[in-house]
């Protein structure tokens, strides 16, 4: 049962970037879950990785804007 728990948390750590990526709709977000994927066990791989997700390069967002 540890090892289960620890496993979830390892890949909840382990897919950050991708999380990041996709919550904030970023443009290269497919280019970043393949980063994460193939080479988020390297320490650089997952930095990189995370680094890319927080970039600015995220698509605009349409407001709307509802009045009562």
């Amino acid at each position: 049962m540890e090892i289960i728990a620890l496993l979830i948390l390892f890949l909840g750590i382990y897919f950050i970037p991708t999380m990041v990526a996709y919550g904030r709709s970023h443009n290269n977000a497919l280019a970043i879950v393949v980063l994460n994927l193939f080479l988020g066990w390297t320490l650089l791989g997952w930095v990189i990785a995370t680094t890319w997700a927080c970039t600015d390069n995220v698509r605009a967002v349409d407001k709307v804007i509802v009045s009562e």
